[in-house]
């Protein structure tokens, strides 16, 4: 009976080896041939791992040219085959801290405890390349292909800016290892010029990258603005080397190539797990895409004696970040209308943990963007998530799309009641409902005036606003004023107390200051910066309103395009209505916050400190945290350091933020304590 069983247990291992290495090597050729990958990168990691935890278990199905063994693809035909004078490798994986830490401790093994020093390098998202120096002069250029031959790119590296062609005080034979990618900011250029144009966009800077790479016209290529970091040598004949890899950096850098500034070097480990928590936590104020952390052994002797396995070297590995793209199903596509009539497509979706939460939407963005993507309800689709960004679909599985899939197309009218038709003007981007009874965009507009970043009325959320609405409570901002508490606990879901406290909340917000005030109207472009600078030079919401065009963009901050729209908003007789009835509900407009008086008489509680926040603080969006920060003379820095004096921490607060101020000892300050903290700038320690 056992027996039967461990056959039919091998059995289904085989039969499982034999999907993923079918798999692995379509997606293999997708990545490495076609610049087109189909799925995220932690997609396929998982497969690999899947495939080798499997060949451990069953070593008698192993074989030497399974995926999980081999590196990259093979050389693309269309340019000639390169053989790497010595092979480009890949990297094994550490996808976690206990991984890393793993990784380690093997490595003071093989070095029978000698004590090793570690480089840290941020691990770019490109393409990997060598560059080829004959008598200092550049003659080749190739990819990696499989590791042993790649492909001739030499004129299309050729074009890339800041990249040596001929080098002085080198050996005869000189390699430098490096990854071309393509800069977010040159990506979204390019992807703006495509919409305009009405062509394909690109899908990401790397494959986007991998691509123009591999152009048959070099001058398109240059067209597309690559970069290179250098981060390694291969073949080179120094006649006295150099011995350990931030030496040889060093002199990468001083032969004027492009190394990467985010680079350490460490003695103890516990540096290399402090640095890539850092990196996790800075990857988005780069202007490339990063996907984890190299960690190399520094000493190049120590390399040689931990030498390689079959497809990676022991002395290096890759801290993998969390992955930010996943696959999940497109259940539906559906359109949602905001406070001005702007529509924005979104996707129903099978609920996905990715970017360090589970998602079940995803913007996308607007009818231009679906069609380009072509993204149909029944696809498997990649949803992407980086950092605080709202998820979005980044585009299809075209090789699992079911037969039969028809086109998404924008809908004719809007969902609501008065169906009202959907218009596009000739030359813009978003379609609108152009109603202005439209009752969703009546809900958003209440929904915005309650915000935190506006009149922060607690506890008036989505669902209450479409119950007081739908039941003829509230037609527009100015009723909520006139809402009894009998009113409010006629709702579904209220009890007595809770609808007190609305009411209480509701009546609170009768005192908030004029900027907030300007800033619940929600007049386009006129933002809680701006509108701060218009109450305080101006004393009231009134004075603002009746101010010139003039008056108002004379003041800093300002100008005259959020005057003009300011004007625009005042002339509307709705409006006016509004703003009549809202004095009437005792809506005070001339409330100033104690600090706007005179910004010198702020004392300097926080003079040359670093307070980073995260998270939802109740009364201040995220800039006006900062300005309160920065008014009392401290700074507000993105990222956690061992730098920063406190971690200011709200509702949906960065994990990575309050992990990296734990491991650096750094005091953490609740949200409720925000305004004692700036008034005395003391911690909860201090009293």
């Amino acid at each position: 009976m056992a027996s039967a069983e461990h056959a039919e247990g091998a059995s289904d291992a085989a039969l499982r080896i034999s999907e993923l290495r079918i798999s692995l090597e379509y997606h293999n050729r997708r990545y490495h041939e076609d610049d087109d990958p189909e799925i995220p990168d932690s997609e396929f990691d998982l497969l690999v791992n899947e495939l080798r935890r499997l060949e451990e278990e069953h070593p008698e199905l192993a074989s030497e040219s399974s995926p999980g063994v081999t590196v990259g693809g093979a050389p693309n035909t269309t340019f000639a085959p390169v053989v790497h004078a010595q092979p480009m490798t890949s990297l094994d994986n550490a996808m976690d801290a206990d991984e890393l830490r793993a990784w380690g401790s093997r490595i003071e093994k093989a070095l029978d405890g000698e004590a090793a020093r570690y480089v840290c390098e941020l691990k770019i998202d490109g393409l990997a390349v060598s560059l080829r120096y004959e008598d200092g002069h550049l003659v080749t250029a190739a990819t990696r292909g499989d590791g042993r031959v790649g492909e001739d790119v030499t004129a299309n590296v050729r074009t890339i800016q800041g990249l040596p062609q001929v080098i002085d005080g080198v050996p005869s034979v000189f390699e430098v290892r490096g990854e071309i990618y393509m800069a977010r900011s040159v990506f979204d250029a390019l992807n703006v010029e495509a919409t305009k144009a009405g062509e394909r966009l690109l899908v990401n800077p790397r494959n986007a990258a991998a691509g123009s790479l591999r152009q048959k016209d070099s001058a398109a290529t240059a067209r597309r603005r690559l970069s290179m970091w250098a981060y390694q040598l291969g073949e080179a004949a120094f006649d006295v080397a150099p011995e350990t890899h931030t030496e040889t950096l060093d002199f990468i850098r001083s032969r004027g190539f492009p190394v990467n500034p985010e680079v350490a070097a460490f003695d103890s480990f516990d540096g290399v797990l402090d640095f890539c928590v850092s990196a996790v936590d800075r990857r988005h104020e780069l202007d490339y895409d990063v996907d984890g952390v190299v960690i190399k052994v520094d000493n190049l002797d120590q390399r040689r004696r931990l030498g390689f396995t079959s497809r990676a070297p022991r002395w290096a590995i890759a801290f993998k970040f969390p992955p930010e793209e996943r696959l999940t199903r497109l259940i539906d596509i559906r359109v949602s209308v905001g406070r001005t009539g702007r529509t924005t497509p979104y996707a129903v979706l099978e609920p996905v943990f990715v970017g360090g939460s589970t998602v079940s939407m995803a913007t996308l963005h607007n009818e231009d963007q679906v069609r380009a993507k072509d993204v149909r309800p029944g696809d498997t689709v990649i949803v992407r998530k980086a950092g605080d960004v709202i998820p979005e679909v980044v585009g299809p599985v075209l090789s699992e799309r079911p037969d039969g899939l028809d086109e998404w197309s924008f809908p004719e009218v809007c969902e609501c009641p008065l169906k009202s038709r959907y218009v596009r003007a000739a030359g813009e981007a978003d379609t609108r409902c152009v109603e202005p009874q439209c009752p969703f965009q009546r809900d958003q507009k209440i929904m915005y005036w309650a915000s935190r970043g506006a009149m922060d009325i607690e506890g008036l959320g989505e669902r209450t606003v479409v119950q007081l609405t739908e039941s003829g409570r509230v037609r527009d901002v100015a009723d909520l004023y006139a809402l009894s508490v009998d009113d409010v606990e006629a709702l579904e879901g209220f009890a007595r107390m809770s609808a007190e406290k609305l009411v209480a909340a509701i009546d609170e917000s009768r005192t908030r200051p004029a900027w907030r005030v300007l800033t619940a109207f929600g007049v386009k472009h006129l933002g809680p910066t701006a509108a701060q600078a218009l109450a305080s030079k101006f004393g009231s919401v009134r004075a603002v309103l009746d101010a010139t065009d003039d008056e108002r963009a004379a003041v800093d901050g300002v100008g005259e395009v959020i005057s003009a729209s300011v004007t625009n908003w005042w002339a509307d007789e709705r409006h006016r209505d509004l703003v009549d009835r809202l004095e009437t509900a005792d809506v005070k407009f001339d409330v100033m916050p104690a600090s706007s008086t005179a910004a010198s008489n702020l004392a300097q509680t926080l003079d040359g400190r670093a307070v980073v926040i995260t998270g939802s603080v109740p009364g201040y969006t995220r800039e006006g945290g900062i300005e309160a920060v920065v008014a009392r003379g401290g700074t507000s820095p993105g990222s956690v350091s061992k730098k920063t004096y406190a971690l200011v921490v709200g509702d949906g607060a960065g994990a990575s933020k309050l992990s990296k101020a734990e491991t650096f000892g750094i005091p953490v300050i609740p949200a409720a304590d925000f305004d004692r903290f700036l008034e005395t700038g003391n911690l909860p320690s201090e009293g």
